[in-house]
């Protein structure tokens, strides 16, 4: 069964953990389950990639999810910036 056709799920959180995510979800414009979902997404690939620094993983993730730039010289390139 692939991860597409796995119902979501309902788990219990303490409240302090809900309060944090939804602090952290408000700063970087998530839902608190998407916030959650962030964090555990970070903490598997640390643990899996434990010679890796965490700042390393983030800023990983954020270039994986940027969109090229497409310029034809070095000028466009800094103006599309």
């Amino acid at each position: 069964m692939s991860a597409a056709n796995i119902p979501a799920q309902s788990v219990k959180l303490s409240g302090e953990l809900v309060m944090q995510a939804k602090a952290y979800a408000k700063a970087e414009h998530r839902s608190m389950a998407k916030q959650i979902e962030y964090w555990a997404m970070i903490g598997r690939l640390t643990l899996e990639n434990p010679d890796l620094p965490i700042d390393f993983i983030r800023e990983t993730l954020v270039a994986a999810n940027e969109q090229p730039i497409k310029a034809e010289s070095v000028d466009d390139f800094f103006d599309a910036l």
